[in-house]
C-alpha cells in the first residue's frame, strides 16, 4: 500500500512540475511540518510585514494554526496540495533536510536555514558513523539542490563548509530565529508567562537537554526543587521551571513529574519564544545554549554522562571547558554554582566567546535573508 501511495505521489508531483512557477510565492515549513517555529517562522513573519510576497506555510496539522493564518496560507504537509506548492513555488525555505522526493526546478530558489546558530555536537559528515545510511544519502542529494545556506557565525560557516556535502553560497546573515533574542521582545515573554499560567513578574528557568541515541531518559535526573530554591536564593523573586525535551522525545514526556512550579514545555511550538521568556537556561549538549547566549542571559550545563555521551553518542566541536557556560557532572556542583553565580565574570567570558566565533547575530538576520531573495542571490 505504501509503495502504491509513493508512486501516486511521485507521479502527481512530476505532473505538477510541468506547471508554471509562481515566483512571488514563498513556501515555508519547520521540522517537516511538525511545528511553527525556527528560522522559517521569523523569516515568514518578516516577509508578511515588509513585502507583498505570497507566504504559504505547510503543517502536518494545519487546523492547529487556524487562528494565525487564513486557509489559503496553509497546506497540509505531505498531501497533494503540498506537492503542488513544492513544485510550483518560487522560493522554498526550511530548517531541516528535504525528503528524497524533492527535485528542485532550475527557476526555484531553495534556502536551507539549518536549525541553530552554532553546534556543539558534531553533525552531518563529521557524524557520518552515527547517522543512518538512508539519511546520509538523503542529505547528500539535498545538498546538491541548495541555493544558499545560512550561517549564524564565522565558526558555524567553517563547520558547514567542512561537513555539509555542499560547496555553494553560505550567507553570513546571522540566525533569523535569534533576532527575537537580540531584541528581547517583552511582549513575547509576557505571552509565554500567560500561556503557562505563570504570574507576570515571575522568573523562568528552562531545562532543555538534548536526546540520547537510545532515548535514555535516566540522565535527566535534575532536581527541580533544588534548582528553584538555589535560583531564589541567588536572584530573589518567584521562579518556575519549564522542561523542554528535544522533539525526538515527545513520546517520553512522563519521564518528569510536573507541578504548579514545574511546567511541561515540550509541546510548545516555538522554543525561541521560551528562550525569550527565560531568565536562566540549563542544558547539556544541545545547540540551544548558543541561541540563548545571543540574549546574554545565564546558562549552565548539566552533563552527568559526558564521557559516555562523547564515546557512544556524538563527539563535540568544543571542549566544554572552553565554553562560557559552566558545566557540571554532579548536580550538587550545579546547585552550588547557581548560588555563587557571578554576573560580571559570565558576561566577560560570554563576550570573549562570541567574539572568538565571529557571531553575525545582531537582530537583523531576517532582513538580510529578504535582501538575498529580492536580489535573486
Amino acid at each position: 500500500m505504501l509503495d502504491v501511495k509513493r508512486r501516486i505521489i511521485q507521479t502527481t508531483y512530476w505532473l505538477f512540475r510541468k506547471l508554471p512557477i509562481h515566483s512571488n510565492r514563498v513556501l515555508l515549513f519547520s521540522y517537516y511540518g511538525e511545528q511553527y517555529g525556527g528560522a522559517p517562522k521569523y523569516i515568514g513573519a518578516y516577509m508578511k510585514r515588509n513585502t507583498e510576497l505570497d507566504v504559504v506555510w505547510s503543517f502536518v496539522e494545519p487546523h492547529k494554526y487556524e487562528k494565525l493564518f487564513r486557509k489559503k496560507e496553509m497546506v497540509r504537509y505531505g498531501h497533494i496540495a503540498y506537492y503542488y506548492m513544492l513544485a510550483t513555488t518560487g522560493t522554498i525555505i526550511t530548517d531541516y533536510r528535504m525528503t528524497e522526493e524533492f527535485k528542485k526546478r532550475p527557476e526555484q530558489l531553495y534556502i536551507q536555514t539549518w536549525h541553530s546558530s552554532l553546534r556543539l555536537k558534531q553533525i552531518e559528515n563529521d557524524a557520518a558513523d552515527t547517522l543512518p545510511e538512508k539519511y546520509i544519502q538523503m542529505a547528500k542529494k539535498d545538498s546538491t539542490q541548495i541555493d544558499v545556506l545560512l550561517a549564524g557565525s564565522r565558526k558555524s560557516k567553517e563547520i558547514f563548509q567542512q561537513v555539509f556535502w555542499y560547496d555553494g553560497l553560505i550567507a553570513e546573515t546571522g540566525t533569523p530565529q535569534c533576532d527575537i533574542l537580540v531584541r528581547r521582545d517583552q511582549h513575547v515573554a509576557e505571552r509565554v508567562l500567560s500561556y503557562f499560567n505563570i504570574p507576570q513578574g515571575s522568573h523562568i528557568v528552562m531545562y532543555a537537554p538534548t536526546f540520547r541515541k537510545e532515548h535514555d531518559t535516566s540522565v535527566y535526573d535534575l532536581n527541580p526543587a533544588a534548582v528553584l530554591k538555589a535560583l531564589h536564593e541567588r536572584f530573589g523573586g518567584e521562579w518556575y521551571l519549564l522542561i523542554r525535551l528535544h522533539p525526538h522525545l515527545k513520546n517520553y514526556l512522563t519521564a518528569f513529574t510536573y507541578s504548579e512550579h514545574v511546567k511541561r514545555a515540550t509541546d510548545y511550538d516555538d522554543v525561541q519564544e521560551l528562550l525569550c521568556a527565560s531568565d536562566f537556561l540549563i542544558s547539556d549538549y544541545s545547540a540551544i545554549m548558543f541561541d540563548f547566549s545571543v540574549a546574554g542571559k545565564p546558562c549552565m550545563l548539566y552533563t552527568p554522562d559526558i564521557e559516555d555521551y562523547v564515546a557512544h553518542d556524538r563527539k563535540l566541536y568544543f571542549d566544554l571547558r572552553t565554553l562560557p557556560f559552566q558545566s557540571f557532572e554532579k548536580q550538587v556542583d550545579l546547585i552550588r554554582a547557581i548560588r555563587e553565580f557571578d554576573e560580571n565574570t559570565y558576561q566577560k567570558t560570554l563576550h570573549e566567546f562570541r567574539k572568538s566565533i565571529g557571531s553575525y547575530d545582531d537582530g537583523n538576520a531576517c532582513e538580510r535573508v529578504l535582501q538575498l531573495i529580492q536580489k535573486g542571490l
